[in-house]
């Protein structure tokens, strides 16, 4: 007996460690959103799960819910990792994550979560800025999000210059009239500010409402760097200043003439004075011969 428990113990601690490192070989896949995560309701997306070079096969699921549509992709597509939806609606709304494996390596870790949003479920909010969208080069500026629909939360979200948006959660601070103040800042004159915001109902966090009208914060100095409001009178003052330069080359003209024609004059006037001495001497010779 005891041969043999000390063989199956040696057999045990020989396995054990290659299993565990098998299973660990693959690194976890990335996931991601095309054209991107926050999505308007009837539009495609494509959801890509890319893992390392051995990875032989790709799995999509959904956080706390199934998701049917999953099943009903395309096997060629899966093993590519491509899970196409193509007109996305609230069912398709949720968390997802995905994982990799191959028949030696086993199965990879999960992936970093993907939150795929669906926009335009309930009606537009508004968006305002406190006390004025005009504000100080450095300084700070509150922004409410507001709507009459009972929202239990309201999103911010900063657009324009990032590939994604970046979004900012707030809890409304009162019912019927439902709204949310954001803080942001500092602001800078180097970069444009513009902002939109959602409500959504807490039973539903990745149902999004309509996006309301985006609102561009002003900031002093910000006309200097991107788009200056002088440039029409500086484009006057452009045109003379460029137009300066010939004025003074028409303006040189005359002095140049000038100058050309005492030139001129001059040797004129030494021609004659030469044609004068000419005929001087032709007649003082007729007279000295007569």
């Amino acid at each position: 007996m005891t041969p043999i428990l000390t063989v199956l113990i040696c057999l045990g601690l020989s396995l054990g460690p290659r299993t565990h490192v098998q299973a660990g070989t693959l690194p976890k896949p990335t996931l991601w959103a095309e054209p991107g995560s926050v999505i308007t309701q009837g539009s495609p997306v494509t959801l890509r799960c890319q893992g390392s070079l051995e990875t032989q096969e790709y799995h999509l699921y959904r956080e706390k819910k199934t998701a049917p549509w999953i099943t009903r992709i395309p096997q060629e597509l899966v093993k590519k990792g491509q899970f196409p939806i193509p007109s996305i609606t609230w069912e398709h709304a949720g968390r997802y994550g995905c994982f990799s494996g191959s028949y030696t390596a086993g199965r990879s870790e999960p992936s970093d979560p993907l939150e795929l949003v669906v926009t335009g479920a309930y009606n537009k909010p508004t968006l305002s800025a406190l006390p004025s969208p005009v504000v100080t080069s450095g300084g700070n500026v509150t922004l409410q999000c507001g709507s009459q629909v009972a929202f239990d939360g309201f999103i911010l979200c900063k657009e324009g210059e990032d590939e994604h948006p970046q979004c900012l959660n707030s809890q409304p601070r009162t019912r019927g009239w439902s709204q949310a103040v954001f803080s942001v800042g500092p602001m800078s004159p180097s970069r444009r500010w513009l902002y939109r915001c959602y409500g959504y109902d807490s039973r539903s966090p990745y149902v999004w409402s309509l996006p309301s009208d985006l609102l561009e914060l002003l900031v002093p100095g910000a006309a200097e760097t991107l788009s200056p409001p002088q440039n029409k009178s500086d484009s006057k003052a452009g045109a003379a200043n460029t137009l300066s330069p010939s004025q003074n080359k028409t303006a040189s003209h005359p002095q140049d003439h000038t100058v050309e024609n005492l030139i001129r004059m001059g040797l004129a006037g030494l021609v004659l004075v030469v044609l004068g001495i000419l005929l001087f001497e032709a007649r003082h010779s007729q007279r000295s011969l007569q």
